[in-house]
């Protein structure tokens, strides 16, 4: 298969793109919240808007609309999405909140003696803002798309 054939997969590009954007958004979001700049969140999980839900949502739809909402083809991307999105929103979140406590405990322990540990990341899943965030970007860059195609 000739890198071509890839290039003119429109599903695949918008969902790349929409992952693409949601990344680049993530840095005046930043901004904004902490007043400085901050280029390493281009490359980093967590954040508003949820780069993985924009990933999923836009590869789902853009297989909906070329392939039909009733195809299997859609069913099976639609459960991708679902599980990716709820990994996003709740198993990854979990893992930050466990991570917070962690680093607390950390703190604690640093108090009494000179234990400098390295601390967990703490910004590992979104909260649900985030991941409606990441599926409305999802469904605008594959409307696009398919607004291109036609």
């Amino acid at each position: 298969m000739p890198i071509s054939a890839l290039l003119d997969n429109n599903t695949l590009t918008a969902a790349l793109i929409a992952w693409t954007l949601a990344q680049v958004i993530k840095v005046p979001l930043d901004f904004v919240r902490t007043k400085r700049v901050n280029w390493a969140v281009l490359l980093s999980v967590g954040g508003m808007p949820s780069s993985h839900s924009s990933l999923v949502t836009a590869m789902a739809y853009g297989v909906g609309l070329r392939a039909g909402f009733d195809s299997q083809m859609f069913a099976v991307a639609m459960i991708l999405a679902i599980v990716v999105v709820y990994d996003a929103a709740g198993i990854r979140r979990q893992a930050g909140k466990h991570a917070a406590v962690i680093n607390a405990m950390i703190e604690d322990l640093a108090a009494g003696h000179p234990l400098k540990e390295e601390q967990l990341r703490e910004v590992l899943g979104h909260t649900p803002l985030q991941v409606l965030a990441g599926i409305l970007l999802g469904i605008i860059v594959a409307q696009a798309f398919w607004m291109l195609w036609r």
